[in-house]
């Protein structure tokens, strides 16, 4: 029998490559993205795609629906969309902050309110949900970043203590720094947010000269896309996946010693 996932943000990076590994390992692939115009060659490939905003439920509905009701069952959701809102915590209008939570948490919580019914029905379902190394380690600027990927965890741990009992299984991968856009879109956002005469200015040449630094834990989107198949497809799943002994070391220094880590960080920034 064919398997059915549906995955969010799939216009780019790990979503996009995702959505491709997905269809290649036999996959019914549902997607979306906000920027529908990047979905034209993925639709091409046999990919199901669609407008998504995830703070939309109309959107939402509309994806898990059409999955349903072609195929008959979901498999996997992957909750892929996401975006870092980064910034000085001073600084960062509170709206922004909200946006972030909507798109990071209560986008991936709606969606999964919509494909539960199902998979407690059909007794079987993945939720696979995208976090971040940043969950637990973290840097100037990223400060609502990181609080929504913590936020995330917190709430994957929860749900999947609660539907667990129905065959349904919720996990986490916390993917490192990748090779994508991402870290330009953040920095971005974190120039845009700055206030005049800030005095946060040095603080963020400094960051972005402390993630030119950290390379050596780079992955591709393609390796992050084998990740969400590992997580999605586990018969015994992990409560978290990572790309790299590197990304999982340093999130275990900074939980096991956070002494250490602030150590390190604070080094790193001079």
């Amino acid at each position: 029998m064919t398997k059915v996932v549906l995955i969010t943000g799939i216009s780019s990076g790990m979503g996009r490559a995702a959505a491709l590994y997905f269809k290649q390992q036999g996959f019914e692939v549902y997607g979306g993205a906000r920027r529908v115009g990047k979905l034209t060659d993925l639709k091409e490939l046999g990919i199901h795609t669609q407008t998504l905003d995830v703070t939309d439920q109309i959107s939402v509905r509309k994806l898990v629906d059409r999955a349903i009701a072609e195929q008959g069952q979901i498999d996997v959701l992957i909750n892929n969309a996401g975006y870092g809102e980064f910034g000085p915590i001073e600084e960062v209008p509170i709206e922004n902050a909200k946006k972030q939570f909507d798109v990071n948490v209560f986008g991936a919580a709606q969606i999964t309110k919509f494909v539960l019914p199902k998979m407690r029905q059909q007794g079987f379902g993945r939720i696979v949900n995208i976090s971040s190394v940043g969950a637990n380690i973290y840097s100037p600027l990223g400060g609502w970043y990181y609080t929504t990927k913590a936020s995330l965890n917190m709430w994957s741990d929860v749900l999947d203590s609660e539907v667990k009992p129905f065959g349904v299984r919720s996990v986490i991968v916390q993917p490192g720094l990748t090779k994508s856009e991402w870290s330009k879109i953040a920095f971005d956002n974190a120039e845009k947010n700055l206030v005049n005469d800030s005095p946060y200015t040095n603080v963020l040449t400094k960051t972005e000269e402390l993630f030119d630094k950290i390379t050596f834990s780079e992955a591709t989107a393609e390796d992050l896309a084998k990740v969400f198949f590992k997580a999605a497809t586990d018969v015994k799943p992990k409560r978290r996946y990572y790309h790299s002994i590197i990304d999982h070391g340093m999130v275990f220094v900074a939980r096991a010693m956070p002494n250490t880590y602030r150590f390190a960080l604070n080094k790193l920034m001079k």
